[in-house]
């Protein structure tokens, strides 16, 4: 994965607070979005193209919606 040492992590909003799934989400690297599990921040990761996070986000339903 790209060097996520400029990172600003950020917690997704669908994470619980009860420790469960918890996916953050880092916007501020060039040319990427980074992902990675908050329980374990120096665990591995992934790196997504901006473009295909984009496509991604985009395809996600949105809250409220019955998919």
């Amino acid at each position: 994965m790209t060097d996520r040492a400029g990172a600003v992590w950020r917690k997704s909003t669908r994470s619980g607070g009860s420790g469960g799934n918890c996916v953050e989400v880092a916007h501020h690297l060039p040319g990427v979005v980074a992902v990675r599990d908050s329980k374990d921040p120096d665990g591995p990761g992934l790196a997504f193209p901006t473009d295909a996070w984009s496509a991604f986000v985009r395809g996600l339903p949105r809250r409220g919606s019955r998919h």
